[in-house]
């Protein structure tokens, strides 16, 4: 459920240094930042390589958008609030947008139930590149968090018959 664009919460742009919370979570001045149109695996999440050896994608996520922000300043356009009270936002680093960098990365999806297919060119440059999860297989992260959710291991979850390819 997205809250509307009047709130106080969303009054101005959010800028400053940030704190990486996840793959497609962070933090400024306190304030929690989801970014909007994407979704990248969650922490705990697991995704196999082009040599099926499993590795943490969703902490490499995390990691790689932080070195790529590099303490630079981060300016968000808040758009609504989550279900969870986490600011939306499409944020850029410099003229990047970090959405698109995320997708086209191989480190985030385009996730189209809510960003209508603005980043589905990144992802697909991403994919016929073998970047980040395209080298190997995945599951997506919103199927992964609903197997947690129904009490699945994050191996189990991460690792299922619906993995791609």
């Amino acid at each position: 459920m997205l809250l509307s664009l009047c709130s106080p919460a969303l009054a101005g742009d959010l800028i400053g240094q940030t704190s990486t919370i996840d793959g497609d979570t962070l933090e400024i001045h306190g304030t929690r930042i989801r970014l909007w149109g994407i979704d990248a695996p969650e922490s705990s999440q697991l995704c196999r390589d082009e040599d099926s050896t499993l590795y943490r994608c969703g902490a490499k996520a995390a990691n790689d958008l932080d070195a790529f922000i590099a303490r630079r300043p981060v300016n968000c356009m808040p758009i609504s609030l989550d279900q969870y009270g986490r600011t939306v936002a499409t944020c850029s680093a410099g003229s990047t947008d970090l959405g698109e960098w995320l997708v086209r990365s191989g480190l985030a999806l385009d996730w189209r139930h809510f960003s209508k297919g603005r980043y589905e060119a990144a992802q697909r440059d991403a994919e016929r590149t073998g970047r980040g999860i395209w080298s190997g297989s995945y599951v997506e992260p919103w199927l992964y968090r609903a197997c947690i959710r129904a009490n699945g291991s994050p191996t189990s979850c991460s690792d299922d018959a619906n993995a791609h390819p």
